[in-house]
């Protein structure tokens, strides 16, 4: 593995750089979509060839429950299985379990939880859950963390971080085992501390004792106020060293990506793009817009004129209102795929832009012609 940083902002901290994974070199500033399981929803893996994605999530909670780990092993991995063969992240799990509060049953060695799916009682350690990733053969792991809601005081979420960080102590050896027997895989462990500064220091601290190829920033966007967020994520990139790659988990909108970028972040996920997708909502340059709005029904422009996807390309809003309308698959297939070739459109820009020393300038410009027609269509 190798991250190399080419290109830094000289107003912020926004840097571009190549992250070398067993599975191709990834450039970022990048936007990771999310295949929870094992798919993107509403896209095929030919769309994403389509659209250059080079890195995803995947989810080891959802994985492990269906189809079974076991499963994927056999299948010759997680990219064999579901064929792709770009790099794939995947979350330990661990928020999914976590969040279930009426499910699930937390100690010092792990977790005890019912299946979501069948009711069925399950068991996750920190050695478990790097076992599952071995067996999904992805390319980035993550650790079993205890992620705490918002607000939390600072002795509920002191407690919560030092479970964390042993779980992550208790993953290295797992770990070890894993490549030793010739698994590839880079470490990103889990770093919480919730919004409590001294805890996120000693979060970072504890991140040196180990062996990490890049970090998953964890426990921000649960629905604490904005300005909180980036204090909050100041703070912990400006702890962290700068030879190792930073992904902030869970964000995703359009002014977050710019945001988080400028304030240190290399990697991103979300469901967002796609979320709203389903619900009839595009991204445009020039502001959001919801395709069933009145207006649309005989607007026979393109979705976004300043967009060179195919679906503007081809498509017009008439027939996208009309489609997602009388509830015909298609149409979450489409704005799926126009919203995340925006988003990928949005790291593209930033990273031309830092390569050209004009990050701040690009940044100010998306912003001033994203906002004004918000919702305006």
């Amino acid at each position: 593995m190798s991250f190399l940083v080419h290109a830094k902002d000289s107003s912020s901290r926004a840097r571009a750089g190549v992250l070398s994974t067993p599975h191709g070199e990834v450039e970022t500033p990048v936007f990771m979509p999310v295949a929870t399981q094992g798919t993107v929803k509403a896209l095929s893996q030919e769309d994403l060839d389509t659209l250059g994605v080079r890195a995803i999530l995947s989810n080891s909670y959802h994985l492990y429950l269906r189809p079974g780990a076991a499963t994927i092993r056999k299948a010759g991995g997680l990219h064999r299985f579901m064929a792709y063969d770009g790099m794939i992240l995947t979350d330990s799990g661990g928020y999914q379990v976590l969040s279930l509060a009426e499910l699930r049953k937390v100690d010092d060695e792990g977790v005890t939880f019912k299946s979501h799916l069948d009711g069925s009682e399950h068991r996750l350690t920190a050695e478990s859950v790097i076992d599952v990733q071995r067996d999904l053969g992805s390319d980035c792991w993550t650790t079993l963390d205890e992620c705490v809601p918002y607000p939390c005081d600072e002795a509920r979420a002191a407690a919560a971080l030092r479970r964390t960080m042993a779980w992550s102590d208790r993953s290295v050896a797992a770990l070890k085992r894993a490549r030793d027997a010739g698994a590839q895989s880079l470490f990103f462990p889990i770093l919480q501390g919730s919004f409590h500064p001294d805890l996120r220091r000693r979060a970072v601290e504890h991140l040196q004792t180990l062996p990490w190829d890049g970090v998953s920033i964890g426990g921000l966007s649960v629905k604490e106020p904005k300005d909180m967020t980036w204090s909050t994520l100041e703070h912990i990139t400006g702890l962290l060293p700068e030879d190792k790659p930073r992904y902030l988990m869970g964000v995703g909108t359009p002014e977050d990506l710019w945001q988080a970028v400028s304030l240190g972040v290399d990697m991103m996920d979300c469901v967002w793009p796609t979320r709203v997708a389903r619900n009839g909502q595009a991204m445009t340059w020039r502001g959001k817009l919801n395709i069933v709005n009145s207006a649309h029904r005989e607007d026979f422009s393109a979705l976004d004129p300043d967009c060179a996807c195919f679906v503007c390309r081809r498509y017009s809003r008439a027939y996208l209102s009309h489609i997602f309308r009388a509830k015909e698959l298609l149409a979450y297939r489409l704005l799926s795929y126009h919203n995340l070739h925006f988003m990928l459109a949005i790291t593209a820009a930033m990273r031309q832009a830092l390569r050209e020393g004009r990050f701040e300038a690009r940044r100010r410009e998306f912003l001033a012609r994203y906002r004004p027609e918000a919702e305006a269509a």
